[in-house]
């Protein structure tokens, strides 16, 4: 049956996994099948081209372990490679960007004034947030700022220490967010972060993260085309383009110790 096959969930490395815990808690009677691409982290300096070159090969990867949806778990991804992909298999499954559901949260909010992004090189160079809230809602002002030393700085379990709160230090006292009202955390691998930046606001502002948003997304999606299952009937599979220690620790922080890593070449 259709609806008791997995939804398929790829990143560069662990970030995506902030969202494949959302989507758990939110459906657990759907099996997870999630690819970490760890050989080629970060997606963040990549070329475009680069990007959706190694989005379609793993979600054709996905698609033969008979995935009934895609999400696309990271920002660089979406912006470079969702149409590509929506495109590549329309017709076949739904495919699941990051970048929409998080815009239409923050638009549909009228107490933000003013919203700042933090994002990989390649996700603010693509201006697809910029352009996207502009569109959508003119009278919102935003400040966007490339921050490539976080998702690196993540994916290597730096993070909740002395490491990232100097590199926050310099990334957050950029002089464009003095005056916001939200923020926008551009890339999926910052919800491990989200602590920090909230301490460094004071907690004064709201602070927007792509996990719960987008499981609720998916969880629409789902519903609408009657992909729900009704009960889980296999466990979640995680495989990786290369294997790190560190992967293998945030899998388990997220998914417990039971699970397992594939590591395998497409």
């Amino acid at each position: 049956m259709a609806n008791h096959k997995p939804i398929g969930i790829f990143d560069s490395g662990i970030g995506g996994l902030t969202v494949a815990s959302a989507i758990s808690k939110l459906l657990p009677n759907e099996q997870l099948i999630y690819f970490g691409d760890t050989a080629h982290v970060p997606y963040g300096d990549k070329s475009a081209t680069l990007i959706q070159s190694y989005a379609l090969n793993i979600t054709r990867f996905l698609l033969q372990q008979q995935c009934k949806a895609l999400v696309i778990a990271c920002n660089t991804a979406s912006a470079a490679a969702y149409e590509t992909l929506r495109d590549a298999h329309k017709g076949k499954v739904p495919v699941i960007n990051v970048i929409d559901p998080m815009i239409e949260a923050v638009i549909a909010d009228d107490e933000i004034k003013k919203v700042g992004i933090i994002a990989t090189k390649a996700t603010i160079a693509s201006g697809v947030y910029q352009e996207k809230l502009t569109r959508r809602k003119p009278a919102l002002k935003y400040e966007a700022l490339a921050t490539p030393l976080l998702a690196s700085m993540i994916e290597e379990g730096f993070y909740n220490n002395n490491v990232s709160t100097a590199v926050l230090q310099q990334y957050l006292s950029h002089a464009g967010f003095a005056d916001i009202d939200a923020m926008i955390l551009a890339c999926t691998h910052y919800p491990l972060i989200k602590p920090e930046i909230d301490l460094f606001f004071k907690h004064r502002i709201k602070i927007f993260d792509s996990a719960m948003v987008v499981a609720h997304k998916l969880q629409t999606i789902l519903a609408k085309e009657n992909l729900f299952a009704s009960k889980r009937l296999a466990s979640d599979i995680f495989y990786v383009s290369d294997f790190t220690k560190s992967f293998e620790e945030s899998t388990k922080t997220f998914f417990g110790n039971a699970t397992h890593l594939k590591q395998i070449t497409i």
